[in-house]
């Protein structure tokens, strides 16, 4: 039987201390060469050890084989130079030294395919894995070679596809696309960006998912999030268009958000990952709350369709405050999931 309210994470979960340095983006690695290699996969792991512990139902490799969601595979892909800096606005909401585009793009071999076959052979649950969308690519890079981020945006979706592929084979179940860009652009998400991520998923069998947030709770995010004011309705301006695409499953950050839940209500008949998890704070949501919120949202999605999840990678947080929130995720939807069984009539 398909379990209701399967639970996910949206991305990282922190790394161990022995690794990388905790509660940082873009922490250097502490291991070299073979014990590096061996580190990461003694991460993973762990991190799926935790995960399975917490209750989670769709694990992942809480992405502890990479520094960053982007830059890790931006680093394994020709025509991009890192010695070669420029500073550039990331999402119009702060300065950021990026690698320079130089030349034509492209993959010459697999980047995440070993780690993803090796999370397939420690785990016969459910496995999704995490790609950055072309969109968040192209925002995180300075472009000397195309001079189009649409051009760019479609060379890089192309990229995707191909990697998206081999995921696939090697036995991942959901392939995500994190494009935390999608709820800043607007004209081009509509004008071209859905396009592009479409462009990422074709001829997939597998589940594809989208994760649309609005950042990790960085002081950057953080402060912008204090100038949205007190409704975001960012997901309106994308959500008619989404609907209309081929995308599986939408992820969304809802807990602790000014999101009106109505929201959701445009893109009815998708699957949507509701984060009744906030990742901007180490305050502990309660089981009670994290079932609030995911009550809420069922209003606006069918139950069969509502996936509990995080609001977003939880790599800047302390270990053990994560921990606590993937038990209160599973424990809020444990909650629901009862009260929906007692709903049905024998």
């Amino acid at each position: 039987m398909k379990k209701l309210l399967p639970t996910s994470t949206a991305g990282s979960l922190p790394k161990p201390s022995w690794l990388a340095q905790p509660e940082t983006l873009w922490s250097p690695w502490k291991l070299q060469d073979q014990e590096l290699l061996d580190g990461k996969q003694d991460a993973l792991r762990l991190s799926l050890q935790e995960q399975v512990h917490a209750g989670v139902d769709i694990v992942s490799d809480g992405e502890q084989t990479r520094q960053h969601f982007v830059t890790t595979f931006i680093e394994h892909l020709d025509g991009v130079d890192f010695e070669k800096r420029e500073t550039v606005r990331i999402r119009d909401r702060y300065d950021a030294s990026v690698p320079t585009v130089v030349g034509a793009v492209s993959r010459q071999k697999p980047v995440f395919v070993e780690d993803a076959r090796f999370l397939r052979q420690q785990t016969r649950q459910p496995i999704k894995w995490a790609l950055p969308g072309p969109m968040t690519m192209i925002d995180t890079l300075y472009d000397a070679h195309y001079k189009s981020r649409e051009k760019l945006a479609w060379e890089f979706a192309k990229i995707l596809n191909q990697e998206a592929k081999e995921l696939e084979e090697a036995g991942v179940d959901i392939i995500q696309f994190d494009e935390p860009a999608f709820n800043v652009f607007f004209d081009e998400v509509n004008d071209w960006g859905i396009a592009t991520l479409e462009r990422a998923i074709e001829g997939l069998k597998c589940e594809t998912a989208v994760h649309i947030c609005y950042g990790y709770g960085i002081k950057a995010n953080t402060d912008w999030k204090k100038t949205l004011g007190s409704e975001w309705r960012q997901y309106e301006e994308i959500f008619p268009r989404l609907q209309k695409s081929n995308i599986d499953i939408v992820s969304l950050e809802c807990q602790n958000s000014h999101v009106p839940m109505e929201l959701i209500e445009l893109i009815r008949g998708k699957k949507v990952m509701v984060g009744a998890i906030d990742v901007a704070t180490n305050t502990i949501e309660t089981p009670g709350q994290v079932a609030d919120t995911l009550r809420k949202a069922l209003q606006y999605v069918d139950a069969e369709n509502l996936f509990p999840c995080t609001n977003c990678g939880m790599a800047p947080l302390p270990r053990h405050v994560a921990r606590a929130k993937l038990n209160a995720l599973s424990a809020g939807a444990e909650i629901v999931r009862k009260e929906l069984s007692h709903q049905i009539p024998d």
